[in-house]
């Protein structure tokens, strides 16, 4: 067989490998939304053992020892193929050393772990139980730590770098401290700054309740529909935690309602939708490859936040939904003004609910969790004594004492569900998001004015164009500097509170 021969064989044969663990992978996504939404709670022992024999037989297919000879041959010959082939293949080298890292006896060991936590976790959440599941949670630091520092040995990373980088690549502990230092600082300045020019102002009037679930259903899928859902690809349900879930053709959004607060549905949908259009948008020509995944999870939040925070939360897209808002409740209409509607969900407030924090405070709740999670990798913080450590944390930052675990620690899923490494991408999205909506304001002046219809059709096409489309081709910073032409720029998030919230 000749060198070309060679080379497309093997990658050929790489391809049709991760497309296989690919869609196993698409299998377990659909089971995790359907553990979260629909399954009965006697059953979780079951599910358990079905995501780890699913993530156990991924695992298998990623390590087995041809792909090892099917790499070296294609890399051998790769100035044989071309340019996104390359990267697709670069990309298909990295799982794989990520992957051959882990013995498949503790990847499966995660996963039964996770389950079983996961699942305690809801009940001890609604009873505010910590104790309840720190045992569990506990098996997970352990397995986790396992992880990291198999990782580690891998790659080179250190061992919380070595996790992070599963969710954003290239990110690093040491490139967190240096933007999370000086942005805690200018947050610690300029809090107290909108503290003071809020109270200086007259209260917004609040939105009087009760909110009907059922028209919170029909008003959320409305506007997941004007962003851009299409329902017969999609479902919108309940779940103790928002997520998006599901596949790039099979989009599954939850949500949670509360009679006494439409807005956390609301936003909720549209965060969710963000990252919907993200997976639905990405390069079909790629599907099922490595190539046609997204960027990592800090470019996945940009999206979920461009959508909510810099679009939906704007003067112009509110004056479109506040009547609306006002014909799916009624009641007085004075308090669905536009102009109140703005100061109500662009007010600023010290609270304990990360979901429910505004982007002042928001990237403070998201330093504390980096601060915990990193100590309880590194064996510096046990799980004991994690609820202590979070509301130290939390008066710290916020000068605020913890009524109780839900409003602390159990608040939310990552940790219980092994995500350990991923917050930081929340507050990296919020400035990349900042970034990218100044970007697209430049290159579509009409996006306020279609915003102001209900529109999103522009920024999302503008998206599809400079973010979507491009799938894992760049890294992050190099995804921003191709589509803003500079690198992450925290001054630019600064620069957007300073204007929306002093200006």
């Amino acid at each position: 067989m000749n060198d070309v021969c060679c080379a497309v064989h093997a990658y050929d044969a790489l391809k049709a490998r991760f497309a296989r663990i690919a869609t196993i992978e698409e299998v377990a996504a659909i089971l995790h939304w359907d553990t979260s939404v629909t399954m009965p709670a006697g059953s979780a022992p079951a599910r358990g053992e079905q995501m780890a024999t699913l993530a156990g037989l991924a695992h298998q297919l990623l390590t087995a020892p041809e792909l090892a000879g099917h790499l070296e041959d294609a890399e051998e010959r790769a100035g044989m193929l071309s340019a996104a082939d390359r990267r697709n293949l670069a990309l298909m080298r990295r799982k794989w050393l990520r992957a051959t890292a882990l013995p498949g006896d503790l990847v499966e060991a995660t996963a039964r772990a996770a389950s079983a936590c996961e699942t305690a976790w809801r009940t001890a959440r609604r009873e505010s139980d910590f104790a309840a599941v720190a045992p569990l949670l506990a098996e997970v630091v352990r397995l986790m730590r396992e992880q990291a520092t198999a990782l580690s040995a891998a790659t080179g990373l250190a061992p919380y770098d070595a996790l992070l980088d599963g969710f954003q690549p290239g990110l690093t502990d040491a490139r967190l401290a240096e933007i999370f230092g000086p942005l805690e600082a200018a947050l610690v300045r300029l809090l107290p700054r909108v503290l003071e020019r809020q109270a200086a102002a007259s209260e917004p009037v609040p939105l009087a309740g009760p909110f009907p679930v059922e028209a919170q259903r029909g008003l959320c899928r409305m506007l997941a529909e004007r962003v851009g859902i299409d329902f017969a690809t999609a479902r919108l349900d309940e779940s103790t935690h928002p997520f998006c879930g599901g596949t790039p053709t099979d989009t599954r959004i939850t949500t949670r309602y509360r009679e006494d607060d439409a807005a956390q549905a609301i936003l909720g949908v549209l965060h969710e939708c963000g990252h919907a259009l993200y997976e639905r948008n990405l390069p079909r020509d790629w599907a099922r490859q490595p190539l046609g995944e997204a960027a990592g999870m800090a470019v996945h939040e940009s999206q979920s936040l461009i959508v909510e925070m810099q679009a939906c939360r704007s003067d112009a897209f509110l004056s479109w939904l506040a009547p609306r808002m006002w014909a799916a409740f009624g009641g007085d209409p004075a308090p669905y003004a536009p102009a109140n509607l703005a100061r109500l969900w662009r007010r600023v407030r010290l609270g304990f609910i990360r979901v429910e924090a505004d982007e002042v405070t928001y990237p403070l709740h998201v330093i504390l969790r980096w601060r915990l999670e990193r100590a309880l990798i590194a064996g510096e913080l046990a799980v004991a004594e994690l609820p202590g450590a979070w509301n130290e944390g939390m008066r710290a930052l916020l000068g605020l004492e913890v009524p109780d675990d839900v409003r602390g620690c159990l608040q939310d899923i990552h940790w219980y569900d092994g995500a350990f490494g991923y917050f930081p991408s929340y507050t990296l999205g919020a400035m990349a998001a900042a970034q990218l909506y100044a970007a697209a304001l430049a290159a579509v002046p009409e996006i306020p004015s279609r915003l102001a219809e209900g529109d999103l059709a522009p920024l999302v096409g503008w998206l599809r164009e400079h973010v979507h489309a491009h799938g894992a081709r760049h890294g992050f910073d190099d995804l921003l500097r191709a589509a803003t032409g500079r690198p992450l720029d925290p001054a630019v998030f600064v620069a957007h509170l300073e204007a929306r919230y002093l200006g």
